[in-house]
């Protein structure tokens, strides 16, 4: 006999409700995490902090950029304030710990890096700084795509050859060009309209202008512009700052190379003339212990005179050619410096002008190209 049959059914429990500030809470949480999953592999907001690119990207730009397009790049250092790049907003501390690195690994992506693409990626030289960083929170630059892995670079009075070839330049870069103008000068506001910012004064005559060469055509029309032309260095003659700075190579700016850029698998010979270009992909992108002891080289403390490289390569140059801190003073981007590539402006704002007057409409979702 059931002795339970006096019992009182019991009732199915109801699940009690969450408040609604736990349901805020909730909602805020899965916002954030949503965000930096967004972030971190698939698109990035990032702002044109100089005038490198002028002409295709102006200061104040704001701008997405994608993860997608070469894959995603996943985090190096997982540990960090994640809506930081290294620095805590406000505190000025750092914004990660960089007591745990994960090796380098690219998520497949919807293409390769090709010629001509505005690309963010972190700034190699950032490695050589006593405050050194991890890789993916070293700064952000962007620049265009010159040269790829493999191909042969040169630069002949200031037009880009890949593969013995002109490059195409890009439709808004801007050279540098010296303009020769009565007493009077050239009208401030022609110049302005022009979107002429970069200039120097050499002469009361002679004047030193950064700008497109569709500006320049304009330019001529001037009544008080008597002669214009290009301006670059000439062949031969040294600059100290340019990569690989060695005297022997005597490149500039605007003439440099032959180089070849390393790809992942190519077997370069290395010689006295072309160790100083590869020695810091070598020794410090690949990791290797590099030495110079007379004429012979020695890898990991292995006499040898060939290197096979790990990863692919990049050239980058701004399209502002003689404003630019770019490839011409830091070598090679390897591949695990990659962030992804520019897509398009979605606000841009004019820090020189007043308030609700400085919003360039005119780029307010525009395409980079």
């Amino acid at each position: 006999m059931n002795w339970k049959f006096w019992k009182k059914k019991s009732r199915p429990k109801t699940r009690k409700r969450k408040s609604g500030k736990r349901e805020w809470v909730d909602a805020i949480i899965f916002a954030l995490i949503a965000a930096l999953i967004i972030r971190v592999f698939f698109i990035e907001a990032f702002v044109i902090p100089s005038g490198s690119m002028e002409g295709t990207l102006l200061v104040g730009d704001y701008l997405f950029v994608s993860k997608v397009n070469y894959g995603a790049r996943t985090p190096i250092t997982p540990v960090s304030y994640p809506f930081a790049q290294h620095t805590m907003p406000l505190l000025g501390t750092k914004a990660y710990w960089s007591g745990l690195q994960l090796p380098y690994y690219r998520l497949p992506g919807l293409g390769h890096v090709k010629r001509g693409d505005v690309i963010v990626f972190n700034y190699p030289m950032d490695i050589d700084s006593p405050l050194c960083r991890p890789i993916d929170k070293q700064e952000n630059y962007i620049k265009r795509c010159e040269g790829i892995a493999g191909d042969t670079l040169s630069i002949l009075n200031a037009q880009v050859y890949i593969n013995n070839k002109p490059e195409p330049n890009p439709v808004n870069y801007q050279p540098s060009y010296l303009v020769h103008t009565s007493i009077i000068g050239v009208d401030p506001h022609i110049i302005k309209d022009l979107g002429i910012t970069e200039r120097q004064q050499i002469t009361p005559e002679d004047v030193e202008l950064l700008m497109t060469p569709q500006a320049a055509e304009h330019l001529k029309g001037c009544p008080a512009v008597k002669s214009i032309h290009q301006y670059y260095q000439l062949r031969g003659v040294y600059d100290p700052d340019i990569f690989p700075h060695d005297p022997r190579l005597r490149w500039n700016v605007d003439n440099y190379g032959p180089i070849i850029i390393p790809k992942k698998g190519w077997t370069v010979k290395l010689d006295s003339m072309n160790f100083p270009v590869y020695r810091r992909a070598i020794q410090i992108y690949e990791n290797n212990k590099v030495e110079l002891i007379g004429n012979d080289i020695l890898i990991n403390g292995k006499k040898t005179d060939t290197y096979t490289f790990k990863m692919d390569y990049y050239w980058m140059m701004g399209d502002n050619r003689h404003n630019s801190e770019d490839s011409r003073f830091w070598g090679f981007v390897p591949e695990d410096h990659i962030v992804g590539k520019a897509l398009f402006t979605w606000m841009s704002v004019d820090s020189s002008k007043s308030f609700l007057r400085n919003i360039r409409w005119n780029r307010i979702f525009r395409g980079i190209n």
